[in-house]
């Protein structure tokens, strides 16, 4: 059986320093190489901190290491042995992920803008969303992914660089014609095709064909409310919607308002096999509402079983507690719980 050694991400800033440490085992156990996790223990080598996992396998398959590529929360993996032979270990053999991306990962780095949520963050959110789903045995370069709140565009540049189709709804105006700037600049030397089109009375939308290894990438960036959102991106079917909600005091009162007028669309927007990842503020909304919220929405089930139930953490002095949630079409719950024996 095999020892596998997972490295935290380092963080480059101070302000999320804790966020890895506090994600990085959950993420682990939630993808598909998590089945296989027989135990799972902190620990510091060299000054660093990893993830100690015994598996149950005595060989990692090329669709292991392409996942463990392409996780947020660990940087590096390595199999670990005690000894080998006479020589006393601890003694690691790095392993080679064997992910290629479409995009470089500065697509989700370069831009900066108030707001902006964490990178490794926005990945977290992603995988959670395609782990929960009936689809995490299917390569990202197959899905598309939505954001329904996308403001300026992390999200989206995100699930591109994992290689998903993406499309955003944002009613800032500005936000979108920045973003879309910033995607023009940003793909310069690169092939791809952009198209305008105004939607009667609900807003506007640029749609990206963008040339990629294996097959081309679809980008929409829209401009409406996200109420809209079943017209604003027509001809887009989500697998997967990952947002990020409004944080701030400016925005307390109006969350539960915005929550039930957009969820129902939302969530008709979802295949049954699909799964829709929420992060927001905690405090100042607690998640027992949250939940309650959402089921009564739209229809949804919460996941809030082990780890799903233990994914909130602090951020900073005004984001004191931030939490994540997993919500699922009901119906494709209820009946994979009744073919549990």
């Amino acid at each position: 059986m095999l020892t596998l050694l997972a490295q935290i991400a380092p963080q480059r800033s101070t302000q999320y320093a804790a966020l890895a440490d506090a994600l990085a085992a959950h993420e682990l156990t939630l993808c598909p190489l998590g089945a296989h996790i027989t135990a799972m223990t902190p620990v510091r080598q060299g000054g660093q901190n990893y993830l100690k996992c015994a598996l149950s396998l005595t060989r990692l398959s090329h669709a292991h290491r392409r996942e463990l590529g392409q996780l947020a929360m660990t940087s590096a993996f390595f199999i670990y042995y005690e000894k080998l032979g006479r020589i006393a270990g601890p003694l690691l053999r790095p392993i080679e992920t064997e992910f290629e991306p479409p995009f470089a990962a500065d697509l989700t780095m370069t831009r900066r803008y108030r707001g902006k949520t964490n990178e490794l963050f926005t990945h977290f959110m992603c995988n959670i969303a395609r782990f929960s789903s009936a689809l995490s045995h299917r390569p990202w370069r197959t899905l598309r992914v939505f954001d329904p709140l996308s403001g300026g565009g992390t999200t989206l540049f995100t699930a591109m660089v994992l290689g998903a189709d993406v499309a955003g709804v944002e009613r800032s105006a500005q936000d979108v014609k920045s973003t879309v700037a910033f995607l023009k600049q940003y793909l310069r030397g690169r092939k791809y095709e952009v198209k305008k089109e105004r939607l009667k009375k609900i807003g506007a939308r640029w749609s990206f064909t963008i040339d990629a290894p294996q097959s081309a990438k679809r980008c929409i960036l829209a401009c409406g409310d996200t109420v809209e959102s079943a017209a604003l991106i027509s001809g887009f079917r989500p697998h997967l919607i990952v947002a990020d909600l409004p944080y701030g005091i400016q925005h307390q009162g109006q969350l539960p308002t915005l929550l039930a007028q957009a969820l129902p669309v939302w969530a008709s927007l979802l295949p049954p096999s699909g799964a829709m990842t929420l992060a927001w503020e905690s405090k100042r909304f607690p998640r027992r509402e949250m939940i309650a919220l959402v089921e009564s929405a739209g229809p949804l089930r919460v996941l809030n079983h082990p780890p799903y139930d233990a994914l909130a953490h602090r951020v900073d002095r005004v984001i004191k507690q931030r939490d994540v949630l997993v919500a699922r079409p009901a119906e494709a719950v209820e009946r994979e719980m009744a073919n549990v024996p």
